[in-house]
């Protein structure tokens, strides 16, 4: 495999917009973010784009981002997207599926290598609900890569990234160390040198006491779930309005940390 790589650019929703990996500066870093900082550093002159955006559905991403990204012809584009349509009440997988297939058939032929990815899920009995849906997109997703000579990327199947101590107070985005997980395993994935082992799972711990996690369980419905039901019943999005994270494929310089 070419290991050597002078552009970039990330399709999808909030996963890949970099949430929950705070800057100080009040901005996301995330996976994407940190992946180009390492590729930027082998290569002088490195080109990075991130047209994701929080909060979209596949047909959005497809709609707004795929076109856009197909014509940069890129070195490697990822797409990550389909997860938020697997979360909502009621979801057409058929729809689904037509839409990531177009995703696929329209980027894998515009770029140097095309890397998909079965997103990581959080442990615990919400997602428990969901899992069908999300498993059925992962199967899609395989069969896609078969087809187009994409990688993928199965962040689904490490355990380390199921953990909840890997997940922000929301439980729907990583921290910054989940972050740093995600971008090592697209990093080896792309056939570069393995800095650390992303799925060792985290050292045990004790865990917090029952009336911590009562309090923690509040304030998630109080700051998170209530908003996130109210936005699907109303049929808005957080990403509403918003522009991509990074519009031009423009050389790279990695924010301060």
């Amino acid at each position: 495999m070419n290991a050597s790589y002078t552009s970039f650019v990330a399709v999808g929703d909030s996963f890949t917009e970099g949430m929950s990996d705070l800057l100080p500066d009040g901005s996301y870093r995330g996976w994407a973010d940190v992946l180009a900082a390492r590729l930027a550093a082998r290569t002088p002159g490195f080109r990075y784009a991130n047209l994701a955006v929080r909060g979209k559905l596949i047909g959005q991403i497809v709609d707004e981002q795929v076109g856009v990204a197909a014509a940069m012809r890129a070195d490697v584009v990822t797409l990550v997207g389909g997860l938020n349509d697997t979360l909502r009440p009621k979801c057409d997988m058929g729809l689904v599926r037509a839409r990531l297939e177009e995703a696929v058939e329209r980027l894998a032929p515009s770029c140097g290598q095309l890397v998909l990815m079965r997103s990581p899920g959080r442990n615990g009995p919400v997602m428990q609900r969901f899992r069908p849906r999300m498993e059925e997109l992962f199967s899609l997703i395989d069969d896609l890569a078969a087809r187009h000579g994409a990688l993928v990327v199965d962040l689904y199947g490490a355990a380390s990234l199921g953990d909840p101590r890997m997940w922000d107070v929301d439980r729907l985005h990583l921290t910054a160390e989940g972050h740093r997980r995600v971008a090592e395993a697209v990093w080896q994935a792309l056939g570069l040198p393995a800095e650390h082992e992303w799925h060792t799972p985290v050292p045990a711990t004790l865990p917090p006491r029952w009336v911590v996690r009562r309090a923690e369980d509040v304030r998630f419905a109080r700051q998170h779930l209530a908003p996130w039901i109210g936005r699907r019943l109303t049929g808005r999005s957080s990403g509403d309005g918003r522009p991509p994270k990074r519009a031009e494929l423009l050389p790279f310089e990695p924010p301060s940390s």
